[in-house]
């Protein structure tokens, strides 16, 4: 019966990066070849940032794993944070946002106090406070935390 119960728990976390990776693609493009992002951080591939990008060509293979990799890092975090229960879109909106914010967005803020205590449309909400880069409003996140929230709603 465990069995059966790891394959299944496991099988739902593999649909939802999967699904996370679908939701998470078209807002952060995808370039092979490194570059600075807007707040000054080297970036490749799908959003992939951290001490291991180098200046070199990265092949398809290599950012598919890297994004995969990067997603169960943030579901992982979310799920370590958020210890109610999640509908998908919340789960999955909350993982994109934590990819590309990180951990602060469902660790020890508001919005995890809010989700934690219940109170889904006020954690939803707070999704909107995250569209800061380097200091100043991005319209692109404004855009990104929009449709965040409308998943974390329901309404998308």
């Amino acid at each position: 019966m465990s069995g059966s119960r790891g394959k299944l728990v496991a099988g739902a976390l593999a649909l939802l990066l999967s699904t996370a990776a679908a939701f998470v693609q078209p807002w952060e493009g995808k370039k092979n070849d490194p570059y600075t992002d807007i707040a000054g951080v080297p970036t490749v591939c799908i959003g992939h940032t951290g001490s291991d990008v180098q200046a070199r060509h990265y092949s398809d293979a290599e950012c598919d794993d890297l994004l995969k990799a990067d997603l169960a890092k943030a579901n992982s975090i979310v799920r370590r944070c958020i210890t109610v229960a999640m509908t998908t879109g919340q789960e999955t909106a909350l993982t994109s946002a934590a990819f590309n914010i990180g951990p602060s967005v469902v660790c020890g803020s508001t919005l995890a106090r809010l989700a934690n205590s219940g109170d889904w449309a006020g954690a939803c909400a707070q999704l909107d406070r995250w569209v800061y880069a380097g200091g100043r409003r991005v319209d692109g996140l404004v855009r990104r935390r929009a449709a965040e929230r409308a998943l974390c709603e329901g309404r998308a």
